[in-house]
Order: structure tokens, then C-alpha cells, then sequence
């Protein structure tokens, strides 16, 4: 095995907001922007046939601001995903990844997802077809291994297939996916963390960009795990904690400029969810992406409460107005 080197140059994909249902919608993407210039987002994982035959606009609409900002595809059709990717293309996105690390009970029964990692030549097909659709990179998000295929020897196997095909850059989330008895929450959780194998991935194929994600809580593990990799992908602890991204762009990409403040971030989502609202967008689906702003802070519960209370306010000025005399 080759020795592990430092990686050289600071890749796109240094630091990322991993895809997250539920979570990572454009209101999120937007407040995250307004905290990160350089962090790399991605979208919640949306269908392939829902984007082909459901309201594309709506699926793929996101502000110029949000770049970069790859869409994260689920599907197992190589034809479907290669019209995907071409509407990618044309929507602006700046990469398009195929999910082939969710271990929904739901989306395993398609086909796709996690359960994908079963048939590495159907998914170099699928990203051949990708690749060929549309100037797009395409990457590919996965897991260690999958149910009783999880040894370190299958997932290389997995990669330089996949590899062949065109794929540059894999997103490891350090777990395996276990597709029976463990709900999705507990995939996140129960299966342990094996970050040296994501390492040794690194080793054995320099010439990828290889980027960990699973368990990373801070900007301090993020920073160790570049020491070795070409990137982190931060999930939950983003979500939860969203201000640790203002540190980003300094600490992990020696970007002179200070980090934002919370009045001056607030302000600038205010005026966001003030022509969201007026597009006839729910305050509750802006707001409800702020609750953790103040995570650790004095005012933090008070806070917390007004996000929640979001649903039986109607006037999104009152709200904000409230939201800032408690950050004071």
C-alpha cells in the first residue's frame, strides 16, 4: 500500500453540508450561504422519475447565491438519470451526485440508494450515462459497504468500477448500511465508524478525490481529517449548530475576511423570508431552519420558542423583529 501524503491543492469539495431530507431545502442552503462563501452544499437526494415526471421548476429551483451547489439525484435507471443530469445542467447546478448511500427501508424497495453499492457495474453505467448527458461532474455519495458485502476489499472494488466510468470524487460516509432491522436514524448511529478505511481509500487511489463523511461534530475534527483527505461533509452537527459554519471560510480555507455576525446574517435572512413570504412561502418552513442559530448562547431557549411558535405568526416583520431582540 502507498504511503499517505498530505493532499497537495485545496479541492471544491474541502468542506461540504452533506444532503439531508428534510433539512437541506433551498431556505437552509440560503441561511448556510449567508454564513460560508466557500462551503460546497448539496440538496435533499429528490427521485429521478419525480423530477422527470413531477414539477421539475419547483424540484430544481435555487437562488444564484446558493453556489456552488450540486443536486443529489436518487435512481437506479441509467436513461432516467442521464435526463436528470441534463436538467441539472440547464437549471445551473454545479455537479450533479448520485445517491448511493441512503438506507431508507423505502428507497432500498426502488432500487436505489444504498442498496445500489450491490451492483457496481449498474452504477458505473449510471454514471457513464451521467457523464455523457451533460458537462456536469458527477460524483457519487456512499456508504463503507453494504449488509454482509462490507469488507475493505469490496469497496475498493466498488470505487475503481465506479472510477472507470468517469466518477472523480466519492463522498464516504464512514459507516455501512445495514438494509434490514435498522431504521434510517440507526444507520446513522449504530454501525460504527471506520474513518482509517476512508483513509486507506485516499491511499490506494491518490489520483481520486476522496471526501469522509459520518461523525464529524466541529471544525477541529474537520481540520485533522484534512491532514490525510481531500474533504469533510458535515451533516447533522451543521444543521444543529449552523453558526459553526461562519468559521469556515477562515479556518479551513485562509479567507482573510472576518467571519458574519448574527444581526448582520439575521437581517439578510429577514429580507430573504420577507419576498418568500410575499411569494406565498409558509414562515414556518423559513423559520424552523433557524432554531439552532443561537445553540449555546444566552436567549438560546427564548429563540428556540419563536421558531417554534413560527406556525401562529403571521406577520414574518413581527417575527424577525422578535428573533433579533433576542439575539441582542
Amino acid at each position: 500500500m502507498p504511503a499517505m501524503q498530505p493532499p497537495t491543492q485545496i479541492p471544491a469539495h474541502r468542506f461540504c453540508v452533506a444532503p439531508m431530507m428534510d433539512r437541506t431545502d433551498r431556505f437552509f442552503r440560503y441561511l448556510v450561504r449567508l454564513l460560508s462563501r466557500r462551503t460546497f452544499l448539496y440538496t435533499e437526494m429528490v427521485a429521478a422519475r419525480a423530477l422527470l415526471h413531477g414539477d421539475a421548476p419547483r424540484l430544481l429551483r435555487f437562488d444564484p447565491r446558493e453556489r456552488p451547489l450540486a443536486l443529489q439525484v436518487g435512481g437506479s435507471v441509467p436513461e432516467e438519470l442521464a435526463a436528470c443530469a441534463r436538467l441539472a445542467w440547464c437549471a445551473g447546478y454545479d455537479e450533479i451526485n448520485l445517491n448511493c448511500g441512503c438506507p431508507s427501508p423505502r428507497v432500498a424497495s426502488g432500487g436505489f440508494g444504498a442498496a445500489l453499492m450491490l451492483d457496481p457495474a449498474l452504477v458505473a453505467e449510471c454514471v457513464s450515462a451521467m457523464a455523457e448527458a451533460s458537462p456536469l461532474p458527477v460524483t457519487v455519495k456512499h456508504r463503507l459497504g453494504v449488509d454482509e458485502r462490507d469488507s475493505y476489499e469490496a469497496l475498493c472494488a466498488f470505487v475503481a468500477r465506479v472510477a472507470e466510468a468517469g466518477c472523480r470524487t466519492f463522498l464516504v460516509h464512514a459507516r455501512k448500511a445495514w438494509l434490514a432491522g435498522l431504521s434510517p436514524r440507526e444507520n446513522r448511529e449504530i454501525p460504527p465508524l471506520r474513518p482509517g478505511w476512508v483513509e486507506r481509500l485516499k491511499a490506494d487511489f491518490p489520483h481520486l478525490e476522496i471526501v469522509i463523511n459520518g461523525g464529524i461534530a466541529d471544525l477541529e475534527q474537520a481540520a485533522a481529517h484534512l491532514r490525510l483527505l481531500d474533504g469533510v461533509m458535515v451533516g447533522r452537527a451543521a444543521y444543529e449548530d449552523p453558526w459553526l459554519l461562519a468559521e469556515v471560510d477562515a479556518r479551513l480555507f485562509a479567507e482573510p475576511s472576518p467571519p458574519p455576525q448574527r444581526h448582520a446574517v439575521l437581517a439578510e435572512y429577514w429580507a430573504f423570508a420577507r419576498r418568500e413570504v410575499a411569494a406565498g412561502t409558509p414562515l414556518p418552513r423559513l423559520a424552523r431552519h433557524l432554531t439552532g442559530l443561537l445553540r449555546g448562547q444566552p436567549g438560546a431557549r427564548r429563540w428556540r420558542r419563536l421558531c417554534a411558535e413560527a406556525s401562529r405568526v403571521r406577520d414574518c416583520d413581527a417575527l424577525f423583529a422578535e428573533l433579533l431582540a433576542a439575539a441582542a
